[in-house]
């Protein structure tokens, strides 16, 4: 981080004017630049490196899972139910005894314990077809997933690109500047002999001033490419991001214009392009979601079961603990009175254990349900006409993506066609430019041409020379352009 600062710093504040200072930074520093500049990003190094941490592909991946899942619940959602359920009530005062149902003033605990399951017989297929109409989604995320990532490495690619020819316009631009100092400090002994006007050193400091204006953008505009680059590759701007610049650009492979045919390069998309594919895989999403919301609309079979038990603290057994004689009245029998008594057994109460309640209350039930939607405020209805609706909207979207796939690839075709003729055009203006420059040269050091006229001769030489790189690239990442949209990969 420090040692990119230092560059950084010492080409935009010309340190380099400052020998003690310069020294001093170099001792300190050299190793860990020498390390840095070694450091260098190949395109397929930086391609995969943004493959794995682009954000754009981490939050595609986000909803490729949540598709994922949501497909497999919707599976899953065919197995039966099966739930435990218990509760526990403490009350007090005067309630309903929950063992006898009779009405009761003292405090009482009661629990319950059940098992419940449920399962769907038939429903006119509406859970089959969210299934499949859930799995087209999830494939439709898969290859929507995959664009993000055909699209950031083509993006990778084209950064790429600008930085190398922002490097190349860097690379001219202090060509231009050594050229015209050197220009510069031989006309300043010129003008000491007296052998040409001062008005001529005038002319080549502001032709200096101009050019060194001229690096500074360019040098920014390096600056600005990588930053653009270290988004996309998600890397710590901090980070030094040297490009590696291939050997030859003029190289690089590059189709021919009949192999990048703009009809031939569309048919080719539609079975390549990821786009495509995904929105193809929506509409049977959404055909199948329309036959399932229908579905909706009929009579639903459902089974159900349960297996449930309670406990009660007012649930009590009695028994027999003795037995009392008690008068029930007299008898009288030939004038004489006799008490009449009778034994009663006296009781106890005793809580009846937990498992004996639990195995007394247990119980089971079985059942079937059938559902008729009768009236439920066209919810269902609507449902279906939603549904229908979504098709025609995601038809309507493929339509849309198709054309503007052939729209892009005709405007790519016949933009690389111009980038190979402007290409063209600029290199003989290079080579016009160059032997105007060269005889002009000859010109002004015999004294023949003024500094105005070799000046703009030498800046339409600078320019043309400009115009040709920039044509060369603008060329290459048009063909490569035609080759992403027919193959849907990107190679320099």
């Amino acid at each position: 981080m420090l040692s990119s600062q230092l560059l950084y710093f010492w080409n935009a504040m010309k340190l380099s004017k400052m020998p003690g200072f310069v020294l001093a930074i170099y001792l300190l520093f050299a190793n860990v630049i020498t390390v840095k500049a070694q450091d260098t990003w190949s395109l397929q190094r930086s391609v995969d490196y943004a493959l794995a941490n682009n954000i754009d592909i981490k939050q595609q991946d986000v909803q490729k899972r949540l598709a994922a899942l949501t497909f497999k619940q919707s599976q899953l959602s065919q197995v039966p139910t099966l739930n435990l359920g218990a509760d526990g009530t403490y009350g007090s005062g005067r309630n309903i005894d929950p063992y006898t149902n009779s009405i009761i003033t003292q405090n009482y605990f009661n629990a319950s314990t059940g098992v419940t399951a449920g399962a769907t017989i038939f429903n006119w297929f509406s859970q089959r077809n969210l299934i499949a109409s859930n799995k087209y989604q999830s494939q439709a995320q898969d290859r929507l997933l995959e664009k993000a990532r055909n699209d950031v490495a083509f993006n990778v690619a084209s950064a790429f690109l600008q930085i190398l020819l922002n490097n190349e316009q860097v690379h001219i631009s202090e060509l231009q500047v050594k050229l015209t100092t050197s220009q510069l400090e031989n006309t300043k002994k010129l003008v000491i002999a007296g052998s040409v006007p001062e008005s001529n050193q005038a002319d080549l400091e502001s032709k200096l001033a101009s050019d060194s204006v001229t690096l500074i953008n360019a040098q920014n505009q390096v600056i600005l490419s990588t930053l653009q680059m270290k988004a996309l590759l998600n890397l710590g701007f901090e980070v030094p991001y040297i490009p590696e610049i291939p050997e030859k650009i003029a190289d690089i492979p590059l189709p021919q214009l009949d192999q990048v045919d703009p009809e031939m390069v569309f048919n080719a998309a539609l079975s390549t392009n990821p786009l495509i594919k995904a929105d193809e895989l929506l509409i049977k999403s959404m055909e199948r979601s329309y036959v399932s919301s229908k579905g909706q609309l009929y009579p639903k079979l459902t089974a159900s079961g349960n297996l449930n038990t309670s406990y009660s603290n007012t649930a009590k057994n009695d028994f027999v603990t003795g037995q009392l004689i008690v008068p029930v009245g007299s008898v009288v029998v030939n004038g004489i009175t006799y008490s009449v008594t009778t034994p009663v057994d006296v009781k106890g109460y005793k809580t009846i254990p937990l498992g004996d309640q639990l195995n007394n209350n247990f119980r089971q039930s079985v059942g079937l349900s059938l559902t008729i939607p009768i009236l439920n405020g066209w919810q269902a209805r609507t449902n279906v006409q939603k549904a229908k609706l979504n098709i025609t909207t995601q038809q309507l979207t493929r339509d849309k993506d198709n054309q503007k796939l052939r729209q892009d690839i005709y405007t790519a075709h016949a933009n690389a066609v111009a980038a190979i003729q402007k290409f063209a055009a600029s290199s003989k203006g290079v080579t016009a430019s160059q032997k105007a420059y060269d005889f002009a040269t000859k010109r002004f050091d015999l004294g023949l041409m003024n500094t105005i006229d070799y000046i703009t001769t030498q800046s339409n030489l600078f320019k043309a020379q400009i115009d040709k790189v920039s044509a060369q690239y603008d060329y290459i990442f048009k063909m490569k352009l035609l080759e992403f949209y027919r193959d849907q990969k990107i190679t320099l």
